[in-house]
């Protein structure tokens, strides 16, 4: 074979099925929680930095250990259930965000096996079409409009 094969390893159709029907079972289990923002309330709750993650774990320290220490005027039932629905997403978010890793990771090969192949048919198609082989004339021309015949690559100017 002409190009290099990266990924060989391909997923099966109950694979796939499997993958699709757990999604579906995921997003149905979790969906009723979701909370839509809006760009700026996004922008304007954000997100906590370490800093700050800092400060919660140390007044969630506090609590446990020294609960008189801790303000009266904090609903802590909600604090520690605020808490622990953050740990369980962060959890389930970095475990997802690794499935995303790998999936990315295997669809950048596939995409480059796919690309490596069909540069070596359009080389095959550019041969066959100057032997004067019948219906490549076609292929060659609707493959050669996404290639650039300078050598350059057009850069957008400022």
């Amino acid at each position: 074979m002409p190009f290099e094969n990266l990924n060989p390893v391909h997923y099966t159709a109950a694979e796939k099925t499997g993958t699709a029907t757990n999604l579906t079972a995921l997003e149905n289990l979790l969906s009723a929680k979701f909370r839509n923002l809006l760009p700026d309330e996004r922008q304007k709750y954000g997100s906590i930095n370490e800093q700050n993650k800092l400060i919660v774990n140390k007044v969630k320290d506090y609590k446990s250990g020294q609960p008189a220490l801790s303000s009266p005027d904090v609903d802590w039932a909600e604090f520690q259930n605020d808490f622990d629905s953050r740990e369980f997403l962060q959890n389930t978010i970095n475990r997802l965000q690794n499935i995303i890793d790998g999936l990315n990771n295997n669809k950048i090969l596939h995409d480059f096996d796919n690309y490596q192949a069909a540069l070596t048919d359009y080389d095959y198609s550019k041969y066959k079409f100057n032997t004067k082989v019948a219906g490549y004339e076609t292929k060659v021309n609707e493959l050669s409009q996404f290639f650039n015949r300078t050598g350059t690559t057009n850069t957008p100017t400022e």
